[in-house]
Formats: structure tokens, C-alpha cells, sequence
């Protein structure tokens, strides 16, 4: 499949990283709603990293993760993915921790099977992951691992250990200097056995967290009420499909044996009382839409279309209703209008269309399925921009969807872009400064506050909004280049260069803070780092778009950051994330941040 790696030299630094031979728990033997909570060890893991600094570099973490291609700011995806992963994290107490973590779940576009768990709460799912779920239990157990590195705080108890481990060699060095005169090969023999135990020492710990954390997603799945074995299913399935063979020794592998594994959660459900779970809808249109965007090639969307057919062809509801939906989506990537709309009504005919006569049929449960097929629809009519009528039907089905779906960011933000293109740039901000009202922290509402204030001919305004977009996205240099630009505007009020002004001096310091802080600790050093082991931790386009407000020949502060510092939704030409970033990884990037 042809996807591009997805970059992980952050990943490797800071995460806990769990392919899927991490996710098959070993779980107690008892009811999972009747076992107790394990205990949240770790003064040694506060020493090393408190949970308010491991937040703030989960969170530096996901700035850089989102500015890059393969992360996959679908908001049908994103909503669901964390509509599961809040269930899971609900249904056990103290999951969140002292500091009240907010879990953010996300997925990234990589063919291998792999999630993983980023300090303070973020955790990712690849795309080959969710297409090899064949059920929501087996995902969930999945996330429910990745839960369990979190709670237990695994990489902060792990830099503790590290500072322990770092020791053992120094007191090995010692030794070999005493014992040099009289025989240097014993010398060098006591340093090499020395760093031996380090190493040992560290695999052993990544062996136990992982233990650890199979127990605690157990426990949580459990207790969410998901069918437990569901985890070794998956488990199996991945062990063929990466011909992961326990074959090793296992003292110097950084997992457990999958076979131990294995044996140990079969013998733990067996005492389980049973439980049966049918899947949502929402479950099977939403990796129809992951399949669409893994490879979006010409030869992987004829990939698709015949997984499709083939799915239309199966006796379940679900599947048949997932197909059409999944070629909807395929119409709508090859800019099939009518296409996406016909695929996407079949799709809804079949989610409603009642059992036949005697036949026995339980209702489908559906999850958040009914906001996603709204999105999609919204989706359709506002990728039509040069139809003022198609428009019009698209603002008006937004503000329905809206009252019906409020929790639904992916319906907001086609709501306002509707508004924004129909001609509607004032109803469009005071719909988006509403919005901000409660969701301060979401760059994409800024980025859409701008395009409204372009059209409405307010530059200051525009550049504002810009600034607090990157400024949220963590790039404070292009954040500082567009006050910069508002400054200058013509139409900036005296209350404009107030905020100009108090913003400038805010993140002013923060770029001091964070320059200092980069001084004194530097965070891909050794001492941070998190060894993957055998995990095979996995790595995961758009044209751009002309920019709308006119910048190519407008003065700039730096003109190295020109294509930084542009509107971010104008880099991208993808209609499923308009508002998609730049790879931050390339020199002019790195510069300007």
C-alpha cells in the first residue's frame, strides 16, 4: 500500500508504544466489575516527571503530530474514536489521575498494525488498526491497553527507573578501575556486565508495564461493558498478519511472550461470566471512511471500490449499509456529486428499513452513526461551492444538524464553512464566536473566524484570528508574524492594537520559556527516551490551494515564513480536512516556529 511513513522521532523519544502484541491483557481471574482498582504507584515516577510537565509534553507532542500529513483530522473519525475511548475511560475511577487528564483520541494514516499512548493522556491508532478490528471489542481492548500505560504512568516510572538504571554503570566503572591493575580483562569484563544489567533491567520493567496495563484494560473493558474476548481474537489476528512468532528468548524481549499471553487471558476469561455485545453502526461507516483515506491513490481507491461491492454482497444490515456508505465516500474523493448522493441515500434506506415480515431481527444499534451520515451529507453540498443553490440547502440542513447534533464539531465546522461560502460571512462569525465561547482551545474555529473576516474585508481581524490558530497549534513565530501583519492593517482599531499588543507580549514570553526550557532540558536525550523493544512501533495528500486573502505579494515580517504564515486551510487541498498542516519537519518550518 502506498502511504507515506509517518514520522515518529518524537515518538520514540517520549511515547509508550504498544504494537499490538501489547494489547491482549492479562487480566484477573475474577468478574472485572468486581476487581478492585490497582494502585497508582510511582513516587519515583513524580520525581522524574510530574503529571502537569507530562501533559504539557503530550500536548507538544500532538502539535507537532497534527501539523503532519498523515494524522487524520477526519472529525467523523475523531469523534468516534473518542466517543469510545471517554466510555472506556468512565468506567474506571481515577483513570484520568491527579491532574484530570482530558483524553484525546486520534488516528494516524500508517499499513502497520500499531496504537500507542503519548504522555498526559493522547492516544493514537493506526489506520491498519482499525480496518483489522473486526469488532468493537476487539478495538476497544486496543484502547483500553493504551488507557492502562496511561493511568499507571509508564513512562514517567520508567524515566525513574532509567535515572536508577544510569547507576549501575557508573558503580561498575568503579569496580573495573579497582580491579584494572591486576587484570584488565576482568576490568572490562565487570563494565560490560554492568551496562548487561542496565539494559536487563529495562526490559524487564517494559515487560511488567506491559503486564500491568494488560491488567488494567481488562479491567476497564470489563467494566465498559465490551466482550472480553474479543482480545485475544485480535491478538491471534495480528500475530499472523505481522508473523510475530514467539520464537525469541524471552528475557530479552521488552513484551511477554504472545503465546504466555495468550494462554494466560484464555484461562482468565474462562472464569469470566460471558457477555455479548452487538456492534454499532457507527463502528462499521467509520472504517469505511479509514479504508477510503489509507491509501487514496488511484490503485487504492479501485482497492476500496471492490472492497465495497464485495461488502454490499454480505447478508448483514450493517455491512450492506457500511458498503454504500463507504462508496458514497469514494464518490465524494473522486468529486462524483451525485454519486455520494445516491450511495449515501441507499445507505440511509437501509439503516431504516424495517426487518421483513415474521423474519426475527433486533433493532441495530447505532451509535453516533446518525450525526456521521448528517456530516457526510453536509460533507457533499459544501465541497460544492460554485453552486449558490447547493449551498443554500447545505446552510440551511447545517443549522438543522447543529440543533440536532450539537456535541458534533465535524457538523459546526461545516456549518460555518456553508455559511462562509453561501455568502453569509456575518451570520458565519457570530456563529463561530459563539462557538469559542466554549471551545477556546480549537484552531479550526479561528481558522474559519479568519476566512469570515476575509470575506467581510476586515484585515486586522483576519490576521488575528490567524495568529490565535498557529498560536494554539504551537507555532508562535507564525503566530508573531501575523500580529505582526494586523499591526499594519489599515483597519486596525485602537481595541485591535490593544489585543495586538497584549497578545505580542504573551507569547513573547512563552517563546522565552520554551527557549530556556530547550536550554536547560533537552527532551530527546537519552534519559527521555522510552525504548519501543519489540513493539515494531509503525509510522504511518493534498495540492495547495491559491491563497484566498491575497498574501503572495503583501509585506511580510519575515519572508522565509511566507508559506508558514499563510491561512493553514489554504496549504491543503484536502475536502476532508480543509484545515490540515504543513509538515512541520521542513527547514522553513522549523524556522519560523
Amino acid at each position: 500500500m502506498n502511504a507515506i511513513r509517518f514520522p515518529r522521532r518524537f515518538l520514540l523519544s517520549l511515547a509508550v508504544s504498544l504494537a499490538v502484541s501489547s494489547i491482549v491483557p492479562a487480566a484477573q481471574a475474577q468478574s472485572p466489575t468486581n476487581v478492585p482498582s490497582l494502585p497508582s504507584l510511582g513516587d519515583t515516577s513524580r520525581e522524574a516527571l510530574s503529571p502537569v510537565i507530562e501533559r504539557k509534553l503530550g500536548e507538544e507532542i500532538m502539535r507537532d503530530i497534527r501539523f503532519n500529513r498523515d494524522y487524520l483530522a477526519d472529525p467523523p473519525i475523531i469523534d468516534y474514536l473518542n466517543n469510545l475511548g471517554n466510555t472506556l475511560v468512565s468506567a474506571r475511577p481515577g483513570a484520568r489521575g491527579e491532574a484530570n487528564y482530558d483524553y484525546f483520541f486520534f488516528a494516524v494514516r500508517d499499513p502497520m498494525l500499531n496504537a500507542f499512548a503519548l504522555p498526559g493522556g493522547f492516544i493514537g491508532v493506526h489506520s491498519a488498526l482499525l480496518l483489522a478490528a473486526q469488532s468493537e471489542s476487539e478495538l476497544a481492548s486496543v484502547l483500553s491497553h493504551e488507557i492502562g500505560h496511561v493511568a499507571q504512568r509508564h513512562i514517567a516510572r520508567q524515566l525513574g527507573e532509567q535515572k536508577t538504571d544510569a547507576l549501575i554503570p557508573l558503580a561498575a566503572m568503579i569496580l573495573a578501575a579497582l580491579v584494572a591493575k591486576d587484570s584488565p580483562d576482568a576490568a572490562m569484563g565487570v563494565m560490560m556486565g554492568g551496562q548487561g544489567v542496565a539494559i536487563q533491567r529495562q526490559l524487564n520493567f517494559g515487560r511488567e508495564a506491559e503486564r500491568e496495563a494488560d491488567r488494567v484494560g481488562f479491567q476497564i473493558m470489563g467494566a465498559a461493558g465490551y466482550e472480553t474476548t474479543g482480545m485475544v481474537a485480535f491478538f491471534q489476528r495480528m500475530q499472523n498478519a505481522t508473523k510475530m512468532y514467539d520464537t525469541s528468548m524471552p528475557w530479552l524481549m521488552s513484551h511477554p511472550l504472545t503465546t504466555e499471553r495468550i494462554a494466560d487471558i484464555q484461562a482468565r476469561i474462562r472464569e469470566a461470566p460471558y457477555r455479548q455485545r452487538v456492534d454499532a453502526l457507527d463502528f462499521f461507516l467509520v472504517r469505511s471512511r479509514a479504508r477510503v483515506l489509507q491509501d487514496q491513490s488511484t490503485k487504492g481507491y479501485a482497492q476500496s471500490e471492490e472492497f465495497f461491492r464485495n461488502q454490499m454482497a454480505q447478508q448483514s444490515r450493517h455491512e450492506i449499509a457500511a458498503g454504500q456508505y463507504g462508496m458514497a465516500f469514494l464518490a465524494l474523493q473522486r468529486d462524483d456529486y451525485k454519486g455520494a448522493e445516491d450511495w449515501l441515500d441507499k445507505a440511509r434506506a437501509t439503516v431504516e428499513r424495517p426487518p421483513a415480515p415474521g423474519a426475527f431481527s433486533s433493532p441495530l444499534p447505532k451509535g453516533i452513526s446518525a450525526s456521521i451520515l448528517a456530516y457526510t451529507s453536509l460533507e457533499i453540498k459544501v465541497d460544492q461551492e460554485k453552486n449558490p443553490a447547493v449551498l443554500a440547502e447545505a446552510i440551511a440542513e447545517g443549522e438543522e444538524a447543529h440543533a440536532r447534533y450539537p456535541l458534533s464539531r465535524g457538523i459546526v465546522w461545516q456549518y460555518a464553512d456553508a455559511l462562509i461560502k453561501g455568502g453569509k460571512p456575518e451570520q458565519a462569525e457570530r456563529f463561530l464566536r459563539d462557538q469559542l465561547q466554549q471551545y477556546r482551545s480549537e484552531p479550526e474555529l479561528q481558522d474559519l473566524l479568519a476566512q469570515a473576516y476575509s470575506k467581510m474585508g476586515k484585515i486586522a481581524l483576519q490576521h488575528i484570528a490567524l495568529a490565535e490558530s498557529y498560536a494554539l497549534l504551537g507555532g508562535t513565530m507564525a503566530a508573531l508574524d501575523q500580529l505582526q501583519l494586523a499591526r499594519k492593517s489599515a483597519d486596525a482599531s485602537f481595541y485591535e492594537h490593544a489585543v495586538i499588543d497584549a497578545r505580542e507580549r504573551e507569547w513573547q514570553a512563552r517563546r522565552r520559556e520554551a527557549m530556556g526550557e530547550k536550554k536547560d532540558k533537552d527532551f530527546g536525550s537519552a534519559s527521555f527516551r522510552v525504548s519501543a523493544g519489540a513493539t515494531g512501533t509503525g509510522t504511518g495528500t493534498g495540492t495547495a490551494r491559491e491563497d484566498p486573502f491575497g498574501r503572495n505579494g503583501a509585506d511580510k515580517a519575515d519572508e522565509d515564513c511566507a508559506d508558514v504564515t499563510r491561512p493553514a486551510w489554504a496549504l491543503s487541498g484536502s475536502r476532508t480536512d480543509p484545515l490540515q498542516r504543513r509538515d512541520p519537519f521542513s527547514a522553513t518550518a522549523r524556522n519560523c516556529r
